[in-house]
């Protein structure tokens, strides 16, 4: 199902008392927003909450307007969400959110009540950098991208076919998904084929981009880390099957410091994790598909990229 929020958030920037308004629609959405704000931006109570909640409310938006005025965001969400449902013989409802956001993730996974949403924030997809938003200025054009990515993770967490450990993880936790929590729980491998395999079904859904968008790099940093690809596998091997939410952070997410993302005197990228992961389950999606990869255990990627061992011939003598 498709939830667009934007027009309710349009009506809070309309209204005499943006932050009363901005509460009213806080609690008329109350489940979806605190899982995004839980995961993605801090817990929605309290001092911090309400200052967020100012900023948001008081920054200049002429930007979002330009993009809503000028693009058809509900057709491209429908259009991206046809083209993943035929790759990934989707199995499962879901919902797909549209909305504007505090200027956290610019899009993100999330699972209530049992049943996955994949959202995008369009404040970070209107081609202008914004410093009162937080946006990023991401081009319109990658809107698609995006929401193959989270897609892929909610059929990978909430698929009755599914067998990654991350679905087991969301199923005990009552049918929410923390990244958090997941981060503690689930091992290396799993977090790395998790954010790979998102990768690879972007590049199928919406191709022609470059190649450092598709991991969210800039060209530098995507240069950077092949540079430093060996360092970077080598490294994460030794740590494939623990669990801490440290790995999560020093592979996979933004805003660590230099020393928390230094192994063997090299400072690698952030989030390099997402590259060494779709390099990860390359092998396994050529020869089993992505349908197949995006359901499998992270050790079944594994065995499915690995070369089959040629049986010894025999040989007759006459």
């Amino acid at each position: 199902m498709l939830i667009n929020l934007v027009p309710d958030f349009l009506a809070v920037l309309e209204a005499e008392d943006r932050f009363a308004a901005y509460l009213d629609y806080f609690e008329r959405h109350r489940e979806l927003l605190t899982a995004y704000w839980d995961n993605y931006v801090l817990e929605p109570s309290g001092p911090h909450f309400e200052e967020v909640i100012r900023n948001t409310v008081a920054a200049d938006r002429s930007d979002l307007y330009a993009l809503l005025g000028s693009a058809d965001l509900v057709s491209l969400a429908k259009q991206t969400e046809d083209k993943v449902r035929v790759l990934l013989d989707v199995d499962v409802p879901y919902d797909i959110v549209l909305m504007v956001g505090v200027g956290a993730a610019n899009a993100g996974e999330l699972v209530v009540n049992g049943r996955g949403v994949a959202f995008v924030c369009l404040e970070h997809f209107t081609g202008v950098m914004n410093p009162d938003t937080q946006g990023l200025g991401l081009d319109p054009e990658l809107l698609p991208l995006w929401l193959a990515h989270e897609i892929t993770h909610v059929i990978r967490y909430t698929s009755p076919a599914s067998r990654s450990s991350m679905r087991d993880l969301v199923r005990d936790a009552g049918g929410y998904y923390s990244y958090w929590e997941t981060g503690r729980q689930a091992v290396l491998r799993e977090l790395l084929v998790n954010e790979g395999l998102a990768v690879q079904v972007s590049r199928a859904v919406s191709p022609g981009h470059a190649a450092w968008e598709y991991f969210g790099f800039a060209r530098r940093q995507y240069a950077r880390i092949r540079e430093v690809e060996p360092i970077l596998t080598r490294a994460a091997g030794h740590d494939f099957e623990r669990a801490a939410l440290g790995l999560r952070l020093r592979y996979l997410s933004g805003g660590m410091s230099d020393e928390a993302r230094t192994v063997e005197r090299t400072v690698l990228p952030e989030r390099a994790g997402y590259f060494l992961g779709a390099r990860m389950v390359e092998a396994a999606i050529n020869t089993r598909g992505f349908a197949w990869s995006v359901r499998a255990s992270a050790h079944e990627i594994a065995a499915a990229g690995e070369p089959i061992a040629e049986r010894p011939r025999l040989t007759v003598v006459s």
